[in-house]
């Protein structure tokens, strides 16, 4: 990934790239979830509650890195235990899929079953050779040319990653890895070779859609698994009820919820743990961690922050900046507005250029503006102000003082006409002309002297 970030915490679509198959376990059933992580433990701020943490001292491998969970683990008491291995950087796998692949490896009796797919370009991933039969045979690396043969390497069903083992099986196979590779590290899939070795059978569950199963070794791959995951969260919301205008041209993180009959225009970005409720619509807009009840509208040009609150019907217009607020019922922000730590009342309307000033240099102060409120243009509420119900306030006002109930605010200075000002002006600005001309010939006769 050429990054000094973990790859498993890059995001997939609002979500660190690990916690995607994290959700497929638990989705699918799995009676407890261990994570693999470095001594650094990078990935223990992310993980959800209840999900275990398990860290591999050195990096020595995949099969290293199941030896280290299994630690966490003491042995089962039912011997139809299994064991479910998944890749953190193999996003997509669905908790269906996973389903699928457990039934495959209950009907099959195997000690262990694999979960392959079949790739038109299987650069990068562990070939799996099978036998005259058909039967999983091995499987060989190809990152380093002495894994692999050029034949092994034509093969183009490969290895996922995701295995189901039987836990007695699993734990009797694991000490017995060998480093006696290219890269000196414990291959997972050598414990298929053990497993054969005692003659135990060892199955393969082909995934049709590989687009379940591709990996992420790098950015390229990463943007490619992000469109994927994305086309399919687009398309839940559609088949739910919303219309997205342009699909291609809309980026939805996997956590928001969106009601039906809501409206979603092309450009925009949704993000987060965004709440959209029925029947808004949203236009060419950027929204993260908010909450819009039903009826809102947004944009073009909003932007919505973290822990904005949009009620029943309200509007936040073209070029307008809203941050942990709390805007009412009906109320409106048309256009050009920044509101940052307020509350806002219901069928307030703030006019143009309305701005509170939220912070001094030091701490942010809240500002509340009641309900049926009228703001004119270009106002500015220094917080901590509040202006009451049914108050407005003048254009161009600074207000830094409580406005009553039904109150006029106006701080500006009185306005005054200076008759003849364009004139003089005129006036002066031709003088200093005739002066600068005439200091320019004297400089020129003197230079002739």
């Amino acid at each position: 990934m050429r990054s000094s970030m973990p790859k498993v915490l890059h995001e997939v679509c609002g979500l660190p790239m690990v916690l995607w198959p994290v959700r497929a376990a638990l989705e699918a059933g799995a009676g407890r979830v261990v994570v693999v992580d470095s001594p650094e433990r990078a990935l223990e701020r992310v993980l959800p509650e209840g999900v275990e943490l398990a860290v591999q001292e050195r990096a020595n491998g995949t099969g290293g890195a199941v030896a280290a969970a299994m630690t966490t683990l003491a042995p089962a008491a039912d011997p139809a235990a299994a064991v479910l291995v998944l890749s953190g950087d193999v996003p997509l796998v669905s908790a269906a899929a996973i389903g699928e692949l457990l039934e495959a490896h209950r009907e099959s009796g195997a000690a262990a079953t694999m979960a392959t797919t079949i790739l038109e370009d299987p650069s990068g991933y562990g070939r799996v050779v099978r036998d005259a039969a058909g039967a999983v045979e091995r499987v060989v690396e190809t990152k380093r040319q002495g894994d692999s043969t050029q034949a092994e390497r034509e093969i183009r069903e490969v290895n996922t990653g995701i295995f189901v083992f039987a836990e007695h099986a699993l734990r009797q196979a694991l000490p017995r890895l060998s480093t006696d590779n290219a890269q000196g590290e414990l291959y997972l899939p050598q414990v298929l070779d053990v497993l054969r070795a005692d003659g135990a059978a060892v199955a393969a569950h082909v995934v049709e859609d590989e687009r379940l199963v591709l990996g992420v070794n790098d950015r390229v791959a990463l943007a490619r698994v992000r469109r994927l995951a994305q086309a399919a969260i687009n398309e839940r919301h559609m088949l739910a009820g919303v219309t997205i205008v342009d699909p291609d041209a809309t980026a939805i993180d996997v956590d928001v919820q969106i009601g039906q009959d809501t409206t979603i225009e092309p450009f925009t970005t949704i993000r987060g743990a965004t709440s959209i409720g029925s029947e808004c619509v949203v236009r060419h807009s950027y929204l993260v961690d908010c909450v819009l009840e039903d009826g809102v509208s947004v944009g073009p040009f909003g932007y919505l922050r973290p822990g904005t609150v949009l009620r029943r019907g309200a509007r936040v217009g073209t070029f307008v900046e809203v941050k942990n607020s709390d805007v009412g019922p009906q109320a409106r922000i048309p256009h050009l507005s920044y509101i940052g730590d307020a509350d806002v009342g219901a069928g307030t309307n703030l006019g143009a250029a309305t701005i509170t000033a939220n912070y001094d240099g030091r701490s942010k102060h809240r500002t509340t503006v009641g309900s049926g409120v009228r703001t004119g243009v270009d106002t500015t509420l220094v917080a901590p102000v509040s202006v009451g119900d049914g108050a407005y306030t003048g254009a161009g006002s600074v207000i830094t003082d409580d406005v009553p109930p039904g109150a006029l605010g106006i701080a500006r200075e009185r306005q005054r006409n200076v008759e003849g000002y364009a004139a003089r002006r005129d006036a002066d600005a031709d003088a200093d002309a005739g002066a600068a001309l005439r200091d320019g010939d004297a400089a020129h006769q003197g230079g002739d002297a």
